[in-house]
C-alpha cells in the first residue's frame, strides 16, 4: 500500500460557470490539492482527503501557506475527516 497524506479542506471558490474549486492542504499548509467540480456535486465534499504525495503541489507563497495551515487546523479541530462540509 502506498503512503498517503491527510489533507484538510481549506478553501472553496465558486465561479460564474457553476463550478466550484476545492483546495485541500496538508496541516502545515506547504502542499495543496485542487479539484474542480460542478457546484451541484459539491454536496459530497468531506472535511479531509487521503492523498498520495504525487497528487500534491506546493502552495504558491508563504502568506498562502500560513493561511492554509490556519484553515487546516480549524477544519481538523471542528470536523472528523469523513464529515460532510
Amino acid at each position: 500500500m502506498s503512503e498517503t497524506i491527510r489533507c484538510w479542506l481549506v478553501e472553496r471558490e465558486y465561479d460564474d460557470k457553476g463550478l466550484v474549486t476545492l483546495t485541500y492542504a496538508t496541516p502545515d499548509g506547504e502542499s495543496i490539492y485542487r479539484r474542480e467540480l460542478a457546484a451541484s456535486a459539491a454536496s459530497d465534499v468531506t472535511a479531509a482527503k487521503e492523498l498520495s504525495p504525487d497528487q500534491l503541489e506546493d502552495a504558491p507563497d508563504e502568506a498562502t501557506r500560513d493561511r492554509y495551515a490556519t484553515e487546516a487546523d480549524r477544519t481538523a479541530t471542528n470536523y472528523d475527516p469523513d464529515d460532510p462540509i
